[in-house]
């Protein structure tokens, strides 16, 4: 028995956006996005529960063989666009003519315009990130680290009690992780509305995913926030960055190549970030403070130790 959660897809979660003009025909496949089975407790039990259903993704650009994403299958269209953009194997929607998800023999088809120039050469040396469900990021882009600046952001900026908004609306939503746990969730936010919430078996496709709805719908990044349930890592920093967003907050900490990457173009990174308390890691300069006030120091009463 599959059931569909009552958690929205990128689309159902933004009406009113249009896509970008010359953007491609995407088809609007849908799967079940969780599994009942049967479990035995610790007590010996027996009961259901469900589990969120992974299924592989092989993308086709022009008929030629790409990679095979793992993932739940939310918004399979965006995380290819999303993909394919962050992978810089296309540098814009108009790019790409159409892509078609079939899940009766799991492939997505791209149909580019006028093809990927250098497509074997640009993947040719594949690079296995760090993240759950393993993510792939080909050697073209990873020797572009060093080059990697981010886009215009002079006013972006946020304050504490927005990040707080944030948190409070992320720890409200509704998720296929409140039901299955087992996924990350990522956001996009302007201040603190949520534009669109994201959930994969990892973190790498569910902003990808939302790479592709920005892209889509020609959403500009420079004064919006992203959030994640999954640590910064480098790869995460790079992702960001091309897609124009300049503050990230994560539930999860920060490595070290991701902080270094932060530093050196400027982004603003939350970790740790829960209920009311979080770690401004770089980019300070972008955060107005409103700090909580101190807690009084616990006494300890002699002989109650």
């Amino acid at each position: 028995m599959t059931v569909q959660p009552e958690s929205r897809s990128a689309e159902e979660a933004s009406p009113g956006w249009q896509p970008v003009p010359g953007a491609p025909r995407l088809t609007a496949a849908r799967c079940e996005l969780l599994r009942e089975i049967s479990v035995v407790d610790e007590y010996g039990a027996s009961r259901q529960i469900h589990i969120p259903a992974e299924r592989p993704l092989t993308v086709f650009v022009d008929k030629r063989e790409l990679v095979t994403l793992m993932t739940l299958g939310e918004c399979p269209e965006l995380l290819v666009l999303g993909y394919l953009l962050n992978q810089r194997l296309v540098t814009a929607v108009q790019d790409i003519e159409s892509i078609t998800v079939d899940w009766d023999v799991g492939a997505a088809a791209v149909r580019t315009r006028r093809g990927v120039q250098d497509l074997a050469a640009k993947t040719a040396h594949r690079v296995v990130t760090t993240g759950c469900g393993q993510g792939t990021v080909f050697g073209d882009v990873m020797s572009q680290l060093g080059d990697l600046r981010l886009p215009d952001a002079r006013h972006a900026r946020i304050r504490q009690s927005t990040l707080h908004r944030m948190l409070e609306a992320m720890r409200q939503q509704d998720s296929v992780h409140r039901k299955a746990g087992s996924v990350h969730g990522c956001a996009l936010f302007r201040g603190a509305q949520m534009l669109v919430f994201v959930e994969d078996v990892g973190r790498h496709n569910a902003i990808d995913t939302i790479a592709g709805w920005m892209a889509l719908h020609g959403v500009d990044g420079g004064d919006k926030a992203f959030y994640t349930t999954g640590r910064l890592t480098s790869e995460m920093v790079m992702k960001s960055a091309h897609m124009g967003v300049p503050i990230i907050v994560s539930r999860n900490g920060v490595t070290a190549m991701g902080h270094e990457l932060a530093t050196q173009i400027g982004m603003t990174l939350f970790g740790r970030a829960a209920n009311r308390h979080f770690l401004c890691y770089t980019g300070a300069a972008r955060f107005d403070s409103e700090p909580e006030p101190q807690r009084p120091p616990v006494r300890v009463v002699a002989g109650q130790a």
